[in-house]
């Protein structure tokens, strides 16, 4: 990944969060028992653990729980409408 100069700190924990995320749902679903309702309860969790913040658990582990749900979000989409789940880069 390219840490560009004007990406800052909760950036690069994002993308990093979404991309490792991704990866490990496209491996777990090619396991032949692999279901997408788990998936879906898993997001269903991280959204509410999201908006579980009342203590101020700070912005870097924000961004990650922000890049997990965006990445579940991506994945759930993607599979549901035929798409890749890892878009190729051009």
């Amino acid at each position: 990944m390219y840490i560009g100069p004007t990406m800052s700190v909760e950036d690069n924990v994002f993308d990093e969060s979404y991309e490792m995320t991704l990866l490990r749902l496209k491996d777990i679903s090619e396991s032949p028992d692999f279901s997408l309702k788990v998936f879906e309860k898993e997001l269903d969790t991280l959204q509410k653990f999201e908006g579980l913040d009342w203590t101020g658990r700070g912005e870097i582990k924000n961004a990650e729980i922000r890049g997990q749900i965006l990445a579940y979000q991506a994945f759930i989409y993607r599979w549901k409408n035929g798409k890749p789940i890892i878009p190729k880069k051009n």
